[in-house]
């Protein structure tokens, strides 16, 4: 019997991401194409055809294995949660509005000069998403106030840089992009 029958490619957009994602970053690291391409984003003018890529494209760049996997450990856990409670379509779209948001942001609050490449965005947006899993009629749940908290409030009140603060709001953006589509989502279950 073939040993590989029995996986089961059970998440197919956390996981599409997941590879494409990979692939990126061989690229990235193989080519040293990080500044120049899509993987990350940047001020650009909006006659630059790539800037509209680059709002999207950023997510899918990270700097090195360990940005990678910093990521990916979060998104392989709740993604198929997700993906399961919302269909891959809707979750798909989500990521995308997520990345356009952040990285929106961070075009227009960065400097000259620095670049944002990851998927910290989408993963703050789905810590957050993820919190509205057993949502009950009627009441908000602890998990999200709690996960605002920590992981919100970390974002908010660390010590760092001022280069670190935007990518930081890009975080505490993709955990509001999280909270508003589980609101809006869910908003008849927590309205009743």
């Amino acid at each position: 019997m073939n040993p590989f029958k029995r996986i089961q490619y059970n998440a197919p957009v956390t996981l599409t991401f997941t590879f494409i994602s990979f692939a990126a970053l061989l690229i990235l690291q193989a080519t040293d194409w990080r500044s120049l391409v899509l993987f990350s984003v940047y001020r650009a003018p909006a006659t630059d055809p790539l800037t509209y890529v680059r709002l999207f494209g950023h997510a899918l760049g990270h700097a090195d294995i360990t940005h990678f996997f910093s990521n990916f450990v979060i998104i392989l856990l709740v993604g198929p949660m997700l993906e399961e409670k919302y269909g891959g379509r809707q979750l798909a779209a989500l990521f995308a509005v997520t990345a356009f948001v952040t990285g929106l942001l961070f075009m227009l609050l960065s400097k000259p000069n620095t670049l944002l490449l990851g998927a910290s965005g989408i993963v703050f947006m789905m810590i957050l998403l993820g919190s509205f899993t057993n949502l009950q009629k009627g009441r908000v749940p602890l998990t999200f106030i709690l996960a605002v908290a920590v992981f919100i409030g970390r974002e908010v009140f660390a010590d760092a840089s001022a280069a670190e603060n935007v990518s930081r709001a890009t975080h505490i953006a993709g955990g509001v992009c999280g909270a508003v589509f589980g609101f809006v989502i869910n908003r008849k279950k927590i309205l009743d």
